[in-house]
């Protein structure tokens, strides 16, 4: 009702366009980035799984690998320079971000993508090329260096792109691209390793200068999203030449007025990025923190950056540790892929607390497993239980590419205003990146230290964050980006945060109070 108060579940206003040619390229070009994120996390296992590599660059864990009786099953890959290799991307791309948040509030989200694609070929021919373990690390910065800037910037584009009605299963395309990169690096891992010699390793870890290129070179096409142009005080007929392109219609006059609207609110609040830790973004920041905190805790990326390593752990040799990392990609992508397609159906909430609920109990059974099964220094697993540990890891890798996989990257970059909208997708990457560095710097001496309970660990937070989500987290399907504040304005927690200024409503849409 004009000038009144908006009523709780009332149905959010809809914008004229469709999905058309231009927008599904454009986004292919931008989830690409997710290909490149996927390829670097899938690399690293593999490699460092490769006695030829090993031997290289970390000879003493090869040969504790290879010699030592005495150390437990668990602690045989223990190596903190080891972790070095693959965790110093993330705190690279930690870094990163903070300055891929200046380019793309002050410069647009098409120049932080292209300084991304370009960091990503470069740090792929270092790698590729390295001589020794001071090169090698080099190649990994670079390629944080892309991560943080395509993170930043990709899922920011994929929102701001997508229609309201088709944006989940858009921004879903991000980590089924980072899945497709995950499968295509543990392929390649898989066939590289039988190569003999240096140049297995070396193809595996350069092969991604070729996406990393075209990428780039796609990039330089792609076209501003209008929400940037308005924000960076373009001229309105631009932007609005650019939606009626996007929309695929001339009427587009709506959501139009709103961007402009959200974005003349934007520049009469104060601009400090600072300014989404006042309480009215409370919701918000507490989304941008909590969501990729969860994301990493679920204990995904130890099967992403660690899974050969644990499966010769359990008892799989080599080329059947990588065989088992290919599986485990057909099904991570697969799942995602179907995401995509019930996540505007069935909503947001309904995917994170149900994967949760999955996730959960293949954790379960995984650590009762090899608690059971897999002592210090007795034999392995048997194939019987090692294959079943392999069963439910797939059950666990299915639960999250359906659910919080591309979940954690499409709710975040949903819900944040113009006016805090790139400090808010800073504090999710930086969120994310800090505890996947730790993660990842960490896991191989969690599993010496904490050996099965690793998974009992990974589980109980899981448990948490599914909690979490039922109680704290309002369903944003079908919601105009621009109209997001409604969400927290109904929710029963929420909603004492947010002052006056959200709380009436004209003819159009939400407005502030004046």
């Amino acid at each position: 009702m004009a000038g009144g108060f908006v009523a709780s579940g009332e149905v959010s206003k809809q914008y004229n366009g469709r999905v058309t040619l231009f927008v599904i390229l454009s986004c292919m070009v931008a989830g690409l980035g997710g290909v490149l994120n996927g390829y670097d996390i899938g690399i690293s296992g593999g490699v460092t799984s490769m006695p030829p590599f090993l031997m290289k660059f970390f000879p003493k864990v090869y040969r504790r690998m290879r010699e030592d009786k005495n150390i437990s099953n668990y602690c045989k890959f223990d190596s903190q320079l080891l972790t070095a290799f693959t965790s110093s991307l993330y705190l690279a791309s930690l870094i990163a971000c903070f300055f891929a948040s200046y380019v793309t509030s002050i410069h647009g989200r098409k120049p932080s993508i292209i300084v991304g694609g370009a960091a990503f070929v470069i740090g792929s021919v270092f790698g590729g090329a390295a001589v020794n373990i001071e090169m090698l690390i080099l190649g990994r910065i670079l390629l944080g260096i892309g991560v943080g800037f395509v993170n930043q910037s990709a899922p920011l584009y994929l929102s701001e792109m997508a229609p309201a009605k088709y944006r989940g299963a858009i921004n879903n395309g991000f980590q089924l691209s980072t899945n497709l990169g995950v499968l295509s690096a543990n392929l390649i891992n898989y066939g590289t390793e039988k190569i003999k010699g240096n140049y297995g390793w070396r193809l595996s870890l350069a092969t991604a200068a070729f996406p990393s290129l075209i990428f780039t070179i796609g990039s330089i096409f792609l076209t501003e999203t209008p929400n940037s142009l308005i924000q960076r005080g373009s001229d309105f007929k631009k932007a609005k030449i650019v939606l009626q392109k996007v929309r695929g219609t001339d009427d587009v006059q709506a959501e139009l007025d709103d961007l402009i609207e959200a974005s003349s609110v934007s520049k009469t609040t104060n601009q400090s990025q600072f300014i989404i830790f006042e309480k009215r973004y409370r919701p918000q920041l507490v989304m941008a923190i909590a969501i990729p905190f969860f994301q990493q805790v679920t204990g995904i990326n130890v099967i992403g950056f660690y899974a050969p390593l644990l499966f010769i752990t359990i008892g799989l040799g080599t080329s059947a540790a990588l065989l088992s990392s290919v599986l485990i990609g057909v099904i991570a992508t697969t799942s995602t892929f179907i995401s995509m397609f019930i996540v505007d159906r069935f909503g947001r909430r309904a995917l994170f607390i149900v994967g949760g609920i999955q996730m959960f109990m293949s954790q379960i059974i995984i650590g009762s497993v090899m608690a059971n099964k897999l002592g210090d220094h007795t034999a392995l697993m048997t194939k019987s239980y090692a294959y079943l540990v392999l069963v439910f890891i797939c059950v666990y890798v299915c639960g999250y590419s359906w659910s919080w996989g591309p979940l954690g990257w499409s709710v975040p970059s949903e819900i944040f205003p113009l006016e805090i909208r790139s400090a808010g997708q800073t504090i999710v990457v930086s969120t994310g990146m800090i505890f996947t560095f730790i993660i990842a710097q960490t896991f191989l001496a969690m599993l010496c230290h904490l050996k099965a309970g690793i998974f009992f660990f990974f589980g109980g937070w899981v448990f948490v964050m599914t909690v979490f989500v039922y109680f704290f987290l309002p369903e944003t399907k079908g919601i105009p980006i621009e109209q997001m504040v409604r969400v927290w304005r109904e929710h029963w927690f929420w909603k004492r945060f947010l002052g006056e200024e959200y709380r009436f409503e004209d003819g159009d849409g939400l407005r502030t109070q004046e």
